[in-house]
């Protein structure tokens, strides 16, 4: 599991590789608000590379874009697989992101 961060124009864009789960959900939230603290305002988690995310994980995600939104800021979420699609559709946090397809479109979005 690992998570790597990048600077796309005014975008940091978060890449989660593996699971998001109890054990490894800390070191995102901590990285995202890193990036907060130093004026950054606009996100995107891309999980073109996850294949799971437990309850805890999507606590963090909850968390993050509460926080972001507070400081002025905006989340969006991309590349959800189709397990990842339906746990956010079942879940309702399908209504709370903004979830694109590809990466590229939600860095349009912004």
């Amino acid at each position: 599991m690992s998570f790597s961060i990048k600077k796309n124009a005014e975008v940091v864009v978060v890449d989660v590789e593996g699971q998001l789960i109890v054990g490894n959900r800390q070191e995102l939230k901590q990285k995202v608000l890193d990036e907060l603290e130093k004026g950054e305002k606009k996100f995107l988690i891309d999980f073109s590379q996850t294949g799971y995310i437990d309850s805890s994980g999507l606590g963090v995600l909850v968390s993050l874009s509460k926080k972001i939104r507070e400081q002025g800021g905006e989340l969006r979420l991309a590349n959800l697989n189709d397990d990842l699609q339906t746990l956010f559709e079942l879940t309702k946090l399908d209504t709370l992101f903004q979830i694109s397809d590809t990466r590229e479109r939600a860095l349009e979005s912004f």
